[in-house]
């Protein structure tokens, strides 16, 4: 057995071929989200594991069987972070936030961690991306959170998007329905998955999620909540789906969709990505109209949602530009101290500047110069001139080494 060590089962390591790609995810949504008026919160990357079991659910798949969880020093139960909003949701509480106007705007980026099966765009240490909107109830949000998740993923160039959207219902509604669901389930008890039948009165809407064939047979044929919306709720729902059509952004309802988390009411949507095949979701959220209060706060409206950057990554191109470096000072061996010099020069004026680091030949460089991508090069080889070429036509020419910097900024 080999006694070098590799990253955990599960995880990946970033390296900088890829930091490009994940670079922009995060430039493209800071510059859009903090347009919106969202601002940027960060969390500890753990937490107390009370807050996940009782704000994310004890019947969820995250809670029951993916959390990293273990004692610390002093005996406390403590959780690396599974998901991010009951963390914002919590940090939203203990600062005191309900005393600002309201909504509350949020943005949040990091990485999150669940003991999952891996595969592709799925670690057990990911990277996600988080919007959250809290203290309204209009539908208003409801709708602009989507539009702000669409025009995210269309920027970044994500292809052949479907964005799914349904509706829970209010948490009383949801309780005259989950009735008829057990009811349902209970009928046909007997084609369902283990795990399915094992929660029927503790999370019947879990079943929608299975990917037993028996329980997706089972599941076509079953009662959906929002074929039952009324009053508020479908109001609420006609709404939401009224501003995106003015909006005109194009959705499906999915009766079926119930994402993985306790505690959404209302508003519910994913993105999918189609190039992604079977693991095809990209992102999605909804409203949380309930969790501020299952967390000891008032009751709070709220919306949200969340985007896999791996998952984003895997679907689009993320090769690097052909020419990432502007310029590649080349030395003779008299004259590197000289062009370290002039590197730095040049790196303050806001290029991207290289020289060699490794003792090459002239020649050597020059190749090295080509493999970085430089569009330029300068060619130091006497005390007060240097050649300045132009890499990709190959034309040279003469140049004071005081003037390279106004030569090659940025006009």
């Amino acid at each position: 057995m080999s006694d070098r060590f590799q990253a955990p089962r599960g995880t990946a390591d970033a390296l900088p071929a890829d930091a490009a790609a994940r670079a922009r995810v995060e430039q493209v949504a800071r510059e859009l989200l903090e347009r919106a008026g969202y601002g940027r919160i960060e969390t500890p990357v753990f937490e107390d594991t009370e807050l996940f079991a009782r704000g994310v659910g004890a019947s969820t798949d995250i809670v029951r069987k993916e959390m990293f969880t273990f004692e610390d020093q002093g005996g406390r139960s403590i959780t690396l972070r599974p998901e991010a909003t009951a963390s914002i949701a919590r940090a939203y509480l203990e600062h005191g936030m309900q005393t600002l106007p309201q909504p509350v705007k949020l943005w949040w980026y990091g990485p999150l961690f669940r003991h999952e099966r891996p595969q592709a765009g799925r670690f057990r240490q990911f990277t996600q991306l988080d919007a959250e909107a809290i203290g309204s109830d209009s539908p208003l949000v409801d709708a602009e959170l989507i539009l702000l998740l669409d025009e995210l993923l269309r920027t970044l160039e994500v292809p052949e998007l479907t964005l799914r959207l349904g509706s829970l219902g209010s948490p009383e509604a949801r309780a005259e329905y989950r009735a008829e669901l057990i009811a349902y389930l209970r009928e046909h008890e007997n084609e369902l998955a283990r795990d399915v039948r094992e929660r029927i009165d503790e999370n019947p809407l879990r079943a929608f999620d299975s990917k037993d064939e028996a329980t997706e047979a089972v599941m076509a044929e079953a009662p959906t909540i929002v074929d039952r919306l009324q009053g508020e709720d479908a109001e609420h729902f006609a709404a939401v789906r009224r501003l995106l059509d003015q909006a005109g952004l194009a959705y499906e309802i999915d009766g079926t969709l119930v994402r993985g988390l306790d505690y959404y009411t209302r508003t519910v949507f994913e993105f999918h990505c189609g190039r992604l095949g079977a693991q095809s979701q990209v992102a999605g959220g909804g409203r949380y109209d309930r969790l501020i209060e299952l967390l000891g706060g008032p009751p709070t409206p709220a919306n949200g949602w969340a985007a896999g950057v791996e998952r984003i990554l895997l679907a689009i191109d993320t090769q690097e530009d052909e020419r990432p470096h502007d310029v590649f000072v080349a030395a003779a061996d008299a004259q590197r101290e000289r062009a370290l010099a002039l590197v730095t020069e040049l790196r303050r004026a806001g290029l991207r500047a290289e020289l060699d680091l490794a003792g090459r030949s002239m020649k050597g460089q020059m190749r090295h110069a080509d493999r970085l991508g430089a569009s330029h090069a300068v060619i130091l080889d006497g005390e007060g001139a240097a050649q300045l070429r132009d890499m990709r036509s190959g034309e040279q020419r003469e140049v004071e080494v005081a003037r390279v910097v106004e030569e090659l900024s940025p006009r």
